[in-house]
């Protein structure tokens, strides 16, 4: 794949551009003689969590001191520096620099005054409502900005809308992909449906139901269950506008009324027959005439939908976009029943009638992208549980249901849950993974934990509370022995795809548990987790623009690329999560890519080790591409750190 407001540019925003300058010559400079940097959590510490910084040193430090400083330069807590936990590249030692006990409201630095001396950046502690009130925001700010269609949201990134011509997209077959990816030709099934709305998956302009499905469920889920930080409780980050913005777009990709699924929306190149989308570089605006629309860019101007591969009308569904559809539509019904009840109800027909054309016995690749290696899900299980716990808490307690309904009585989706997560859990990809797009139990097991303790725990379901718990634990255990192995403490390899947005899923879990065993069993490794992510790691950067100080400039991502100028300065994409830590950075230019970093100079590489990379620069789609998917498990650990526990109800 490839892949702020219009505020005029701060002298705080230049003195950042002018820091990383510097920050790249000194530490390009310095890899060879004696260093060491302090990372920490730059958006910063809750008051009374566990708070862990890193000290990273090309030589020994046992034994030396660290100093916690207030904004007045007082010392405020001192301790040794420990035993060693590692060595990371060129740094033959990692440390931990815990002060737990620091819990005054303030902005404070970290240093270490020899034998190798180091600072870290200004870093505050505060409640967590206050630290998150603004990556919140910033993230619903994201999503603002990848919106397609007539309804997008003018902003500093985004003068005009693009892509109207979806408003009547001719509907093809899947076409053949060759192994470079590249389709062969395109036969139309005669079908002209709406496809406009909805965001782009990424750096590109594509739209997959794969995608938006898991990142409807999540904001969906955020809004129902935190409403002070995601729902109507908050001012700055409301996401309920989004989220039906994004069902929206879901309903039309499923046409009910003839029960037909489409599942994308452009394709990504034709090789030499015709240009895709990701052969040229260019703002959304352009593709509506773009060069004429004459070939080979007939479908950049008029884009293709994709039909459902198993066919059209009634056809079978895969059963992961089947679940995950379901648990939207059903969201949908709970969430939106009391202000609009007709689209509730609409909603949850759809919920219904998709989750009985789920095909429960997939041969071959599920269903998820044209060509399948984009998104190469192969659990689908969990999906199903997730649906059909969505399904239960949507009947569960309604009246007024709409006519036509296959079945209105939430026992029969409870069972289906319970029926699901125990063949999950006894399947072949049990705890294989945490949550994120290609497993979502560790969100559905959580629901599924609720929605029987809601029932009154009745008997003969297929799985029990004890053994969804225990499955969670499991994946947490997974990822806590992960954190042994790394002298950063991350829950998951770093170098790997989407180490961002398993961070954030990781964080969700560990809350989850707690929540559900009443204890502080993973609080400690959440609050650790989450500081990885933002700053404390080998990079010291962020993984998400605008939280914190250091953040990715150079995204694989048109319009940052070609409106913001330099190409790495603002205006920024506020809360997008990229890829993050990889085990290469891709190279690869398109014409009209401007250059970024502009100096060429990769000021992270100093910092790469044990087999993980990561790259700021507009080439490397492998760590620094937003994504609608990744980014979508950052709200939702957010608000579990702002709010502790969900206040609204399932």
């Amino acid at each position: 794949m490839i892949d702020q407001t219009g505020h005029s540019v701060s002298a705080r925003i230049l003195s950042h551009l002018l820091l990383v300058a510097i920050t790249a010559f000194v530490g390009t400079g310095l890899a060879h003689a004696a260093s060491a940097y302090i990372r920490v959590n730059q958006v910063g510490y809750a008051g009374g969590s566990t708070k862990r910084a890193y000290l990273m040193a090309s030589g020994a430090e046992s034994g030396a001191t660290f100093a916690v400083k207030n904004s007045s330069g007082t010392t405020v807590y001192s301790a040794a520096v420990g035993t060693s936990l590692g060595a990371w590249g060129t740094f033959t030692s990692v440390y931990a620099l815990d002060f737990d006990s620091v819990s005054t409201a303030g902005t404070y630095t970290i240093s270490v005054a020899s034998p190798i001396a180091a600072t870290s950046p200004a870093f505050k502690i505060d409640t967590a409502a206050n630290l998150y009130a603004t990556p919140l925001a910033n993230a619903l700010y994201y999503y603002e900005s990848e919106r397609d269609g007539p309804n997008y949201i003018h902003n500093a990134l985004r003068t005009a809308p693009g892509h109207l011509n979806d408003e009547s997209a001719n509907v093809y077959f899947t076409p053949t992909f060759n192994r470079k990816d590249n389709a062969g030709a395109l036969t139309a099934t005669g079908a002209v449906i709406d496809a406009s709305g909805g965001w782009w998956d990424a750096g590109d302009y594509m739209k997959f139901v794969e995608t938006h499905s898991y990142t409807v469920a999540m904001m969906l889920v955020g809004v129902r269950d935190f409403p002070g930080q995601m729902g109507s409780g908050s001012s700055a980050s409301n996401f309920t506008a989004e989220a039906q913005f994004g069902l929206d777009w879901l309903q039309k990709m499923w046409a009910d009324s003839n029960q037909t699924l489409y599942y994308q929306v452009a394709v990504a190149s034709g090789g030499h027959s015709y240009a895709g989308d990701h052969d040229i570089w260019r703002l959304p605006q352009a593709d509506d005439n773009y060069q004429g629309c004459v070939s080979p860019y007939e479908y950049i101007c008029h884009r293709p939908v994709f039909q459902n591969t198993a066919g059209g009308s009634g056809a079978s569904i895969s059963p992961n976009i089947a679940g995950r559809l379901a648990a939207d539509f059903a969201l949908c019904y709970k969430v939106f029943a009391a202000s609009n009840s007709s689209y509730a109800n609409q909603c949850l027909l759809s919920a219904e009638h998709i989750f009985a054309l789920a095909n429960t016995a997939p041969t071959g690749n599920l269903l998820t992208a044209g060509p399948f290696d984009f998104y190469p899900e192969v659990e689908w299980r969990d999906d199903l549980e997730l649906g059909a716990t969505e399904l239960y808490f949507a009947l569960q307690g309604a009246t007024n249901l709409p006519a036509g309904l296959p079945h209105t009585d939430p026992a029969y989706y409870l069972q289906q849950a319970a029926t699901w997560a125990n063949a999950y859990i006894t399947g072949p990809n049990d705890a294989a993974d945490t949550l994120n797009l290609y497993d979502v139990s560790g969100l559905a097991h959580f629901e599924l934990y609720r929605a029987i303790a809601l029932a009154g725990n009745p008997s003969g379901l297929a799985t029990s509370e004890a053994a969804l718990l225990a499955d969670l634990q499991k994946q947490l255990n997974k990822a806590v022995t992960q954190a042994g192995k790394d002298p950063f403490g991350f829950g998951f390899p770093w170098n790997t795809y989407d180490t961002t947005s398993h961070g954030g899923g990781l964080v969700i879990m560990a809350n989850e548990y707690d929540n559900l065993t009443s204890s502080t069993t993973y609080a400690a490794y959440a609050s650790r987790w989450q500081a990885n992510v933002l700053g404390a790691n080998a990079w010291g950067t962020s993984l998400i623009v605008g939280d914190g100080d250091t953040f990715p400039l150079c995204m694989q991502h048109q319009v940052t690329n070609i409106v913001a100028s330099p190409p790495n300065g603002p205006p920024f994409l506020l809360g997008a999560a990229v890829e993050g830590p990889n085990s290469f950075a891709a190279k690869g230019t398109l014409s009209g890519m401007v250059a970024c970093p502009p100096n060429g100079v990769d000021e992270f590489s100093a910092f790469n080790g044990n087999g993980a990379i990561y790259e700021d620069n507009v080439q490397s789609y492998s760590t620094v591409e937003p994504a609608i998917d990744l980014t979508s498990t950052s709200f939702l650990a957010f608000s579990w750190d702002v709010a502790g526990t969900p206040s609204g109800t399932p």
